[in-house]
């Protein structure tokens, strides 16, 4: 099968994107692990810091399954680290908020995660990571136009 220009980009872009995601996990696994997180808790808690969310809410804004969420969800209200909030907005769909615990954990990363973010500034520089960051957002944002068009059109 030969690959036109168009789809080497977007496997290249894939395949890397897959890479990257993979180098984040390991990361965040790293800097969670001495205060007894998880990336999974962490992406979670880390949604909901500034302003309770709905499972779905979560799992949109981060781009995995319903299901996911709502396992990690319940196992930080099991440790003590969130906690199922009423929602007005729909009875059977709580909202997810840290404890006081979950908020203390989150902050535990803080020290880690500055430190590794100026070595990556360091490495890659400012102005590069900033100009990553914008594209990664265009690109998220333009496949949800596509998707958002219906993920049936994707095949002809």
């Amino acid at each position: 099968m030969t690959e036109n220009p168009d789809q080497q980009l977007l496997s290249g872009l894939a395949l890397a994107s897959f890479r990257l995601n993979g180098q984040f996990l390991d990361v965040a696994e790293v800097l969670t692990r001495p205060v007894g997180l998880t990336a999974a808790w962490w992406q979670v808690l880390g949604a909901v810091l500034h302003t309770p969310s709905s499972v779905a809410d979560i799992a949109r804004e981060m781009g995995i399954t319903r299901q996911s969420v709502q396992r990690v969800a319940n196992l930080l209200v099991d440790k003590g680290l969130a906690e199922f909030q009423p929602n007005p907005a729909h009875q059977r769909a709580k909202l997810v908020a840290p404890t006081e615990a979950g908020l203390a954990a989150v902050n535990g990363i803080d020290p880690a995660h500055a430190d590794f973010a100026a070595r990556l500034v360091g490495e890659v520089g400012a102005d590069e990571l900033a100009q990553t960051l914008a594209g990664v957002r265009r690109l998220s944002d333009a496949l949800d136009r596509l998707a958002g068009v219906s993920i049936d059109r994707i095949t002809p």
